[in-house]
């Protein structure tokens, strides 16, 4: 543990004016003595300019195009601003450090007490790799979005833009602040951006319904990382990441047994990873999501805002390393995550809801990695996965766009082999053997890392037969949707959204296929351009694999980082280490083969169950075996009824216990208090008609008084005079 704690990253940065050169990352410093590179601190601040430039837009009523070409704008200078920095920080393993102004001070009583936080950017090696694809991609998307969105021209344009740029904002805070406060702004930033563009279609009840789910199970797992913070702050007195990391590292030179308040702060780090990257139990909010534009389920529920629990983890690896139970809960968490999603995705018929569930399981694959003490393996997949399946989603956006919003894979057939869409069923094919492993694609190499590594890891065998045959079914289900929409014979449905539709009297071939006059909308430059650089882009991140010293370079970004840890079980100088749970096989040499015949085996049956043979949209072999499965391929379907089971355990007790709450504060509690209120006002009541200002009623009242009294005395003087 020691020697991990050694070689994290020296926290060095370059003077403001005149530095010439920054210190050695070999030596072990955790102060900041200067300022860092200027320039760095306008990558966050590039897509805050594009917000405020959206929110006036949307202010003044702009109905152009110009929202989407000044965040395409604004963010393409972000991604440019961070392939600089990576120049800068990655060749010497630099951290730097970038102030914007102090934010906060709070002091305290307590000796040496007192919060002081500076709205402060972080800057190393994991930074950048995680900035690196957050703005590449932003900045891809919302070129695509331009024209997704078009018909939307005006208002809701201007304010689909905003959200989009503030949500870059949010998660560039989030990956990139110098400390845990900024980075729970940038979490619960994305948060709401999420939030608002689920629910864009707000006139859409399904849209508000899977907004406001989404926005209530991420506050349970915001509560936990709270708590983690404050918890962070009690016992290392600071949240910032040079502070808390070197008393770390003292912590451990000194010998000293780990104060058990310190062990249970990764338990609740993980509860806010759980529910940020949807994973069991708080998993559930995903899929729903995909009510959003089709974009925002790319960028947002795809490719950044849900790795932010992966990134959280490996952020804070320090603390995951002093306790392995919390790491074994993250990779057992992961595994089984991903064996559900994937059974789940396998029986879904709405096409963008498959590349949910898909998303939900290969993000288990991340967690999963992190687990097995590959924080390099889990990093490399969060990269490799951010390209692929933004790809497979933008294509899946392409169809719902083109096809009145079409997404039942029973009601598509052969779209690749339609006029105008041969680009979207190119980056399909690619989105496709990526998601599902083929040998030499960069799916392959980054999945592979993660399995082989858990049957390297003792204790974890059975993890790895898992995550082999998760990519067995995830090759199943992927090329399940490429057979049954892209190829095959020709024919389609229109959806119940007709916007970008075009009606047309002219019959073209496939209208024989079509019930009507109605002809798919074929995608534009920006859509299509999009599609191509994503899919070469695909392509071409699999050769990152071969750069670096430590594991391809992802795991030389993860080298230079706090998440760097090197695992005493992997293979070392090329000596190869068997594994009892593969038979005695190298797992880092055997995985190459076995990963890549098991996606051709789930392959080969989405072949034969959805292509072979197939002669309408509608039908396939798959129908047989389906109704031979009865209730399991109902309960799969159905998602294996864990919103019904959510329902009658959680949310229906809730309901009617806050009911009988409200029976007993209405009928008890305010009884109570309304009694209290009435007495006086009872009493007061009584009384106010002798006080009436009539002299004459006072008079009779005074009579009739010393009347009564005289009785009384006579009365008394009677009962003592007959004792």
């Amino acid at each position: 543990m020691l020697d991990l704690l050694q070689n994290l990253p020296t926290l060095t940065t370059l003077a403001a004016e005149g530095a010439d050169a920054a210190q050695s990352a070999g030596m072990t410093s955790y102060e900041f003595p200067g300022v860092g590179k200027d320039w760095m601190g306008l990558i966050p601040l590039m897509p805050l300019i594009s917000c405020v430039l959206c929110g006036l837009f949307w202010f003044l009523g702009v109905k152009s195009k110009l929202p989407a070409f000044t965040t395409v704008l604004f963010l393409g200078v972000s991604f440019v601003l961070t392939v600089a920095a990576y120049f800068q920080i990655h060749p010497e393993g630099l951290v730097q450090r970038v102030m914007w102004f102090n934010w906060l001070a709070l002091d305290t009583a307590s000796e040496g007490g007192g919060l002081y936080i500076d709205f402060a950017f972080y800057f190393d090696s994991l930074t950048i790799l995680w900035m690196l694809f957050v703005s590449g991609l932003a900045t891809l998307i919302a070129l695509y979005a331009s024209e997704y969105m078009a018909d939307d021209k005006g208002p809701g344009y201007c304010r689909f833009f905003f959200a989009f740029s503030l949500f870059v904002f949010a998660m560039s805070c989030l990956v990139m602040g110098d400390n845990l406060v900024l980075l729970f702004l940038g979490w619960e930033g994305v948060g709401l951006c999420s939030y608002l563009l689920i629910g864009y279609y707000f006139k859409k009840p399904s849209a508000v319904e899977a907004a406001k789910k989404a926005f209530i199970m991420n506050r349970i797992g915001d509560l936990g990382l709270l708590i983690g913070i404050m918890m962070t702050w009690t016992q290392f007195g600071s949240l910032e990441y040079s502070e808390i990391f070197s008393q770390i590292a003292d912590l451990n030179a000194s010998g000293e047994e780990i104060p058990w308040a310190i062990t249970i702060i990764p338990y609740l780090f993980m509860i806010g990873a759980f529910g940020k990257s949807a994973q069991l139990p708080l998993y559930t909010w995903l899929p729903d999501a995909m009510e959003g534009p089709t974009p925002v389920s790319a960028l947002i529920h795809a490719a950044t805002m849900v790795t932010a629990g992966v990134y959280l983890i490996a952020r804070m690896y320090p603390f995951f390393v002093l306790n392995p139970t919390a790491l074994a809960i993250v990779a057992w968490i992961g595994g089984l995550t991903a064996l559900l999603a994937a059974t789940i995705g396998m029986a879904q018929f709405d096409i963008k809801r498959i590349m949910a569930y898909s998303t939900v399981s290969q993000l288990g694959y991340m967690f999963l990695g992190l687990g097995v003490l590959t924080s390099a393996g889990g990093a490399f997949h969060v990269f490799t996965h951010a390209f692929f399946k933004a790809t497979l989603f933008l294509c899946c956006g392409a169809v719902m766009h083109g096809f009145a919003g079409q997404l039942d894979l029973r009601k598509l057939s052969g779209v690749m082999k339609m006029k105008g869409w041969g680009i979207v069923g190119i980056a399909m094919l690619v989105g496709c053997i990526n998601l599902a492993g083929l040998p030499f694609t960069a799916g392959f190499f980054s999945k592979d890392m993660i399995i082989a590594e858990a049957f390297v890891t003792p204790g974890f065998g059975l993890l790895g037969w898992i995550a082999l045959l998760t990519a067995g079914l995830t090759a199943y289900y992927t090329f399940r949707v490429f057979f049954r929409v892209f190829i095959g014979p020709v024919e389609y449905e229109p959806g119940d959204d007709h916007h970008g539709a075009e009606e047309s009297q002219d019959h073209h071939e496939e209208e024989a296929h079509d019930h009507g006059h109605f002809h798919p909308h074929a995608p534009g430059w920006a859509i299509n351009a999009v599609l191509a650089i994503l899919a070469v882009a695909s392509i071409l991140v699999a050769g990152v694999y071969f750069m670096g010293d430590h594991g391809g370079w992802a795991g030389s970004m993860v080298h230079d980082s706090t998440a760097y840890y090197e695992s005493p079980y992997a293979a070392h100088d090329g000596e190869a280490h068997g594994s009892p749970a593969l038979f005695g096989l190298d797992p880092h040499k055997a995985m190459y083969y076995i990963s890549g015949v098991v996606a051709l085996v789930g392959i080969l049956f989405a072949w034969f169950l959805h292509l072979a043979g197939r002669k309408t949209a509608a039908t396939s072999r798959a129908d047989a075996l389906k109704v031979k499965l009865g209730p399991i391929a109902r309960a799969a379907e159905n998602k294996w009824y864990v919103d019904e089971i959510y329902n009658a355990i959680i949310r229906v007790p809730l309901l009617v216990a806050s009911h009988i709450f409200a029976l007993i504060d209405k009928l008890i509690v305010d009884g109570l208090v309304d009694g209290a209120g009435w007495l006086p006002r009872g009493v007061a009541k009584g009384l106010r008609p002798s006080q009436n200002g009539i002299f004459q009623n006072y008079a009779t009242g005074m009579a009739g008084g010393l009347a009564l009294l005289l009785i009384i005395v006579w009365a008394m003087s009677m009962t003592g005079g007959s004792g």
